[in-house]
């Protein structure tokens, strides 16, 4: 009895320091964001008094704040109806028998092996109107066109989420693929003979099949599409006006550029309070899937 006791009390020696480790830089940090949200935290005006929740109403008055949680909403939208579209066909089409399918899986793979931050900076100079490779290969068909892709709200929202499609993809492609190939050949070739098509395989067969695992992989991407900062840090700086500043990007401005840092800690636990109700909606709705 007093050996396990010792032997325990040896344990709780080594994984104490890993412990506190993580208290320090997971735990404490959310308390202390959690504090300071209830204060009025300017260190350029050397301001530092308690408001209660008035930084919390501040948010939906802000009318910059307001524009940032509209093209959140827009960018995690149309990304994910994206990333579910073009993965779920990309998928398809690399779980195809075909000659160097390991060599064309590695290819597809290799914009989401690139850092972000190198991608967003080489899509500004592609949508350049003047020298950029996006303008220059629509004149190819049409010789007069000339369009300022990041200088118009609606134009430069639709660039950032077409890079973020283009990087991330094929990542989600590749995941979906890992769930086609569970799925057993005998069934196709089974539905084949009752005379089932290709469109009725793929929605009687394909998709039901590997829907759990798609919601899945929505759940984790939606989570990374909330908390995207580094595309519009790097290519747009929130541009033009506020246009495509998303909601991370603004705690980030907020904190290190305005130094108000007590309006931007509440922020950022709305923004955490948000995706942990969709992450647990999310969750409880995974395992109402049967498949």
């Amino acid at each position: 009895m007093y050996a396990s006791k010792r032997y325990l009390l040896i344990a709780w020696i080594f994984v104490l320091p890993a412990l506190l480790i993580r208290f320090f830089t997971t735990v404490y940090p959310v308390i202390e964001t959690f504090r300071v949200s209830f204060y009025n935290v300017n260190l350029l005006r050397g301001i530092n008094e308690f408001i209660g929740f008035q930084n919390y109403f501040s948010i939906f008055q802000d009318e910059k704040m307001i524009t940032s949680i509209y093209f959140t909403a827009i960018f995690v939208v149309g990304s994910m109806i994206g990333h579910i579209v073009f993965g779920i066909g990309l998928a398809l089409i690399l779980n195809m028998k075909m000659a160097g399918q390991k060599v064309l899986r590695t290819i597809v793979l290799l914009p989401w092996a690139m850092p972000m931050v190198v991608i967003a900076i080489a899509s500004k100079w592609a949508f350049n109107n003047e020298y950029g490779l996006v303008n220059d290969f629509i004149r190819w068909f049409n010789p007069n066109f000339s369009l300022d892709w990041l200088i118009h709200t609606d134009t430069a929202r639709a660039a950032v989420i077409a890079v973020d499609l283009w990087k991330d993809v094929p990542f989600f492609a590749i995941l979906v693929l890992a769930g086609l190939q569970f799925i057993p050949r005998d069934m196709y070739e089974a539905a084949k003979i009752d005379g089932a098509g290709v469109l009725q395989s793929f929605f009687r067969i394909t998709l039901p099949l590997i829907s759990r695992n798609i919601l899945l992989l929505s759940i984790f991407f939606t989570m990374w599409r909330i908390t995207s900062f580094d595309i519009v840090y790097a290519m747009t700086s929130g541009g033009p006006g506020e246009d495509t500043a998303l909601v991370a990007y603004r705690i980030t401005t907020e904190a290190f550029t305005n130094l108000n840092t007590g309006y931007a800690a509440s922020i950022a636990i709305v923004l955490f309070i948000v995706m942990a109700i969709l992450s647990g909606l999310s969750m409880y709705g995974a395992k109402k899937v049967n498949y």
